[in-house]
């Protein structure tokens, strides 16, 4: 790309026709393995009267050649997102946000992305990627806990991962997990709602969370034998989403160390004392190197906590830089 080409404006419906779900989780699968820098990111509290708001910048940046937006020197780029949760009273998204991507040698601006649209595709696949090494291979029922923007994403990357048949949903409106399964039906993916969590958790090999939730919601006692368990809300410490018995049952692991005081749930199990640092069995760095076993046998209860990763975003806008090209 030249010097003087124009600076890309990326919009959330480019985005989905630039990825696919196995696509995506195998370019996160490869950034994991490879030279990609996160150094860490500013993480900001927004006081506002109807919740507090969180400003996070997240860079990152690459030297590698021939999967970067520029064939020479890589790529660099940073996140500047905001999580409002009283959007949802707005009829907004709670998280709204920009992704900022340059040439890797020379720094020249290259695409702005709908941050927000990037953050819920490379969200969706660093579970299925954790997933991927953690859940059964033959993983056939899925129960989402949540119905917000990041639920048909879950659902889906999850589908792609593994042989799913059914898909149950539940949110603490029932109405909204009813719209959501009719909705994704719809789309020939085997879904339906139910307002009896416990249930739905019992019954599942996959329990997927996406909530705000500040109390607990998924019970440890729930959790069949085998069964992997994916929190993905709970971006403070003020949030829950399992209990401690859920942690406690479980072989756990995050998405990078910064989930070990960050967030909800397994920081709040660390600081509580209610599980010890190394109940932690590794992270998305060390099970896609081969550096950490993932699942060990079919019994086993796996977790999997994720507050986000710069190399994730970096990632994503590559691919979907990628993508476009090839369009």
């Amino acid at each position: 790309m030249s010097a003087d080409a124009p600076l890309a404006v990326v919009s959330a419906a480019e985005i989905d026709a630039a990825l696919t779900f196995p696509g995506l989780v195998d370019a996160l699968d490869a950034a994991f393995r490879g030279d990609l820098v996160a150094p860490v990111r500013h993480h900001h509290g927004v006081a506002r009267p109807d919740g507090d708001a969180t400003l996070l910048l997240m860079p990152a940046w690459s030297g590698i050649g021939e999967t970067a937006a520029s064939a020479d020197g890589g790529a660099l780029g940073v996140k500047i997102v905001a999580v409002f949760p009283g959007n949802g009273a707005r009829g907004l998204a709670s998280v709204q946000g920009v992704y900022y991507l340059a040439d890797g040698a020379t720094g020249v601006p290259r695409a702005v992305l709908d941050g927000a649209r990037l953050t819920l595709w490379r969200t969706a696949c660093a579970s299925a990627l954790a997933a991927r090494r953690l859940a059964r291979p033959d993983a056939a029922r899925l129960t989402m806990v949540g119905a917000g923007a990041l639920a048909p994403f879950l659902i889906r990357a999850h589908t792609s991962q593994r042989p799913i048949e059914a898909v149950t949903i539940w949110n603490r409106d029932p109405a909204k997990a009813q719209a959501l399964a009719a909705d994704l039906a719809t789309q020939g993916l085997p879904t339906t709602a139910s307002a009896d969590l416990e249930s739905a958790v019992r019954a599942a090999d996959i329990v997927s969370c996406a909530t705000l939730s500040r109390e607990p919601l998924v019970r440890g006692a729930w959790l069949a034998p085998g069964a992997h368990l994916d929190l993905v809300g709970a971006f403070n410490s003020s949030m829950r989403e399992a209990d401690d018995e859920a942690l406690r049952r479980a072989a756990v692991f995050v998405d990078t160390p910064a989930a070990l005081t960050e967030g909800g749930d397994v920081a709040i199990a660390l600081r509580d004392g209610v599980i010890a640092r190394d109940h932690v069995r590794g992270d998305l760095f060390g099970l896609c190197r081969g550096e950490v076993p993932g699942r060990e046998g079919a019994e086993a209860i796996t977790l999997f906590k994720s507050v986000g990763a710069a190399i994730e975003d970096l990632a994503a806008a590559m691919a979907v830089m990628a993508g476009r090209g090839t369009r």
